[in-house]
């Protein structure tokens, strides 16, 4: 697989992956996601590619005391082939470079199997409670 940095005209095959993926939901848009990544640190937003054909996504950031991650998917059709741990090395070294000291992702408490492959890379649970607030509504 080749990882690199997302480019527009991948946006088509990003959100169906997504979509294929169970990542969409109704009240985050994903091309409103991919349009506002682009307005920020838009190299750490990767994919991954087999002859021509994304298989993989991560988009991360950093914010000068953390990393996140967020819309890291694998085709599932390609699962369990070690794309998703090669993509998530690719974030973590990308966020090192840039002196990140911690990686935060969140994971739907439901989400048994991605909680696996998570603590399979090193992750655990920290003892926080996760809180949010819709500033912008997404829905059409």
């Amino acid at each position: 697989m080749d990882i690199r940095p997302f480019r527009t005209e991948d946006t088509e095959q990003v959100v169906a992956l997504w979509t294929a993926s169970g990542l969409v939901r109704p009240w985050n848009d994903p091309r409103r996601d991919i349009e506002r990544k682009l307005t920020g640190q838009p190299e750490l937003f990767l994919v991954g590619e087999f002859d021509g054909a994304i298989v993989a996504t991560a988009m991360a950031g950093y914010d000068g005391h953390r990393g996140w991650v967020h819309y890291l998917a694998v085709d599932p059709g390609r699962r369990r082939e070690g794309l998703g741990r090669q993509l998530m090395a690719a974030v973590e070294t990308l966020l090192i470079e840039r002196g990140c000291p911690k990686l935060n992702l969140q994971v739907r408490s439901d989400n048994a199997a991605v909680l696996g492959f998570y603590r399979g890379l090193g992750y655990g649970e920290d003892q926080v409670v996760s809180m949010g607030k819709r500033l912008i509504l997404d829905e059409s």
